[in-house]
């Protein structure tokens, strides 16, 4: 089964190029963030022709995550638990195949100083106390998406243009860290523990073309899902594209 996420940054604006891309990379689940449209506005009948089956949780013009699956997704989650109030739509969750699938769109926090920052810190609490619950199921979980970390120095080209980003803050670090504590693991840092590995880069001052980039998109895996992964990379090619989003889809294959 092969697994893609993507920070699409307005589905709509990226269609083709989504579609584009799926038709060279059927993957069997596509997992969206930042589709920037409430659910009815969300294109469905195109990746339906494709052999997709929908779910979205979206909001108007800011955020909104969907799931796209071959198979019949199950037991679907709006929202994380214990945040019901929050109306970011940033989270959906679904299992699909025996696998639980968190697709998740993280606050970026800036700027910090704020109650931007202070929402991203509870946001990420809320998200750990949830993935521990998950754990408890003793299935194969795989938390994935735009999780708005910078989780290492290894992970920017330069960390000091960075350093008082909300994306790699002490705090928002710790709390990644927390995750992995759990007992999740980084996916790409099992196949590819090399420092520059990127999946966003900023569509200003040359980031793309000189590879000024940031690792903010991850596949975390409980130990049942580690134990059955058998690859992740990322796909820089589709950042190249015209008219593209500022991240690229990153994969994983599991057995």
């Amino acid at each position: 089964m092969k697994v893609a996420t993507w920070n699409v940054n307005s589905v709509r604006a990226r269609l083709p190029n989504i579609l584009n891309w799926l038709n060279d990379n059927p993957v069997d689940i596509l997992l969206l963030q930042e589709i920037k449209c409430v659910d009815q506005e969300f294109p469905k009948e195109d990746f339906n022709n494709l052999g997709y089956k929908v779910i979205v949780n979206g909001q108007k013009s800011y955020n909104g995550v969907a799931i796209l699956s071959h198979s019949e997704p199950q037991n679907v989650l709006y929202n994380l638990p214990g945040y019901d109030e929050d109306l970011q739509r940033r989270y959906l969750q679904a299992e699909i195949n025996g696998v639980v699938f968190g697709n998740i769109y993280l606050p970026n926090g800036n700027p910090i100083n704020t109650e931007k920052f202070t929402y991203k810190l509870d946001w990420m609490k809320k998200l750990n106390t949830h993935a521990q619950t998950l754990l408890k199921q003793e299935k194969a979980v795989i938390l994935a998406g735009d999780f708005n970390i910078i989780p290492t120095n290894d992970d920017v080209h330069d960390p000091a243009p960075w350093i008082n980003d909300a994306l790699c803050q002490p705090e928002s670090r710790r709390q990644f860290r927390e995750l992995l504590n759990l007992g999740y693991t980084d996916a790409l840092r099992i196949f590819h523990p090399e420092p520059n590995q990127f999946t966003f880069w900023d569509y200003q001052g040359g980031a793309w073309q000189n590879d000024y980039g940031i690792r903010i998109d991850h596949f975390l895996l409980s130990p049942q899902a580690a134990d059955i992964c058998i690859d992740c990379k990322i796909d820089p090619k589709p950042r190249g594209r015209p008219k593209a989003s500022d991240h690229t889809p990153i994969l994983i294959e599991i057995n």
